[in-house]
């Protein structure tokens, strides 16, 4: 859908001049200021001086950047997850992800600046991952048993705290401590599948914008007749039940209009954009955006107008806002032509050396580091009977293997693959065979190096899974 087609028809054209970026008073003071005495532990900032304290698995406690927290049933973070707490790829000097996160603040600094000459967005970048799950689903509006929430897509710490699964879990908080323009990067944490371009370690960037009646509305032809808000509306698939159709429209203009050319600053000009209508529980309307890229259609982002109970939660119930997030990986990875996500965490001096370069905005092709071969090695196990556990919880999935594998194979493994899913015909058992590709990024393997891991995890399967093998 071409969106200034869109707005043409539902504004007259005479109003489109005056959608320009609005001025704003002086940015508001950064979060330290707001703290002086320091904040909470939902906003706990991380040390940038010396090493990150070394996080602990115990017997009773897990110890994550100095802090500890008690275990309890739900615990299911593992030592080769906490390794990469504190690492903070996204700010090491000249690290892909740290040239991309630059290359989006650069642009942010010089494209929005206030009155008074600075910039309009602030941007944070050093948030502890460690969050409540309260900060993590409700302050974002995901209901109680919502997918999302699920013990084997999450690493928890406990049964309330866990490694943040996206950077929008300090979003209320940021807001609430009086910002309403601000860019928020940092890594976050999920149980996912194993291949080439996923990994449960990634880093995201997002940004929120908020918007006063006077600001969104200043530039419009008789702006001072509409408001952010109606009393009595509905909620339609284009907006909320709080809010006024004209300042959606506006929002939603102003939002698309600050990623396109966000976008097209990242992949050239001549960029392909559409715009794909989507779900989120924290923004109505929510859109993807997606780009034409090597003759295939790319997510590379989602936004949407920020739920109105969430700022009001903050205590901006008299804005109305925008946000987005996306992937830094995802951007660094077509940008730089790197291959395989394993390799952001690399330390091979081969590869760090690419990127340490003058200019942020230097072009860059990442030239591959020698291919070593793959080798696989097929598991096949009958999976348990009965599909919950006495606590309620599923038996077994698939990410509880993933994450089996994950923590004995480590970076070895390139990836996992369910090849064959079997029921048998008179008993019901079912059996699952999966196939996993081991590749070192530096150095060829041996089958013999690759049969001790292997065995390790048919040995674990069967003794943390509860799976039966067929080895």
């Amino acid at each position: 859908m071409n969106l200034h087609g869109f707005v043409i028809m539902i504004f007259a054209p005479s109003v489109l001049p005056y959608l320009q970026p609005w001025p704003r008073p002086l940015l508001r003071r950064l979060l330290s200021e707001f703290w002086p005495n320091g904040c909470a532990a939902s906003c706990r900032r991380l040390s940038t001086k010396g090493h990150a304290p070394q996080s602990v698995i115990g017997q009773d406690l897990v110890q994550v950047l100095g802090q500890s927290y008690p275990r309890d049933d739900f615990t299911n973070v593992t030592p080769k997850i906490l390794e990469k707490v504190g690492r903070n790829l996204h700010n090491q000097s000249h690290h892909p992800l740290w040239l991309i996160k630059e290359r989006i603040k650069a642009h942010f600094y010089s494209s929005y600046i206030g009155r008074s000459g600075n910039p309009l967005f602030s941007v944070h970048d050093n948030l502890s991952p460690v969050v409540t799950t309260e900060q993590n689903f409700d302050s974002l509006l995901i209901p109680p048993g919502h997918p999302s929430r699920k013990r084997g897509d999450n690493y928890y710490l406990n049964r309330t705290t866990m490694l943040r699964a996206h950077t929008s879990a300090h979003q209320r908080d940021l807001v609430r401590s009086g910002l309403d323009a601000f860019l928020l990067a940092g890594d976050v944490y999920r149980r996912d599948e194993i291949d080439a371009s996923h990994y449960p370690v990634f880093h995201q960037m997002e940004g929120v914008r908020l918007f006063s009646n006077r600001q969104l509305f200043s530039r419009v032809q008789n702006g001072g007749e509409l408001s952010l808000f109606e009393r009595g509306g509905r909620r339609t698939p284009e907006k909320q039940e709080t809010h006024t159709l004209e300042a959606v429209k506006l929002v939603e203009f102003d939002l698309k209009r600050t990623l396109t050319q966000l976008v097209s600053y990242l992949f050239g000009a001549d960029l392909e954009i559409r715009w794909v209508d989507c779900y989120f529980p924290f923004t109505h309307p929510s859109f993807e955006m997606e780009v034409r890229f090597q003759g295939d259609w790319m997510e590379v982002l989602g936004c949407g107008v920020m739920e109105q109970e969430l700022l009001n939660s903050a205590g901006a119930e008299d804005k109305l806002g925008w946000a987005f997030g996306l992937g830094l990986e995802r951007l660094a990875m077509v940008l730089y032509s790197i291959p395989d996500i394993r390799l952001f965490w690399s330390q091979d001096e081969r590869f760090l050396k690419q990127f340490r370069v003058q200019d942020i905005h230097q072009p860059i092709c990442f030239q591959p580091l020698s291919k070593y071969p793959p080798l696989h090695n097929d598991i096949s196990f009958w999976l348990p009977d009965g599909k919950e556990s006495e606590a309620g919880r599923e038996c077994f999935t698939e990410n509880d293997f993933y994450e089996l594998v994950r923590s004995i194979g480590g970076d070895l493994v390139e990836k996992v693959s369910l090849v064959d899913d079997f029921t048998h015909p008179k008993t019901g058992r079912r059996s699952q065979c999966y196939r996993i590709i081991y590749r070192h990024m530096e150095r060829t393997l041996t089958q013999q190096e690759v049969r001790l891991v292997h065995q390790q995890i048919e040995q674990a399967a069967e003794s943390e899974l509860g799976v039966q093998g067929r080895f």
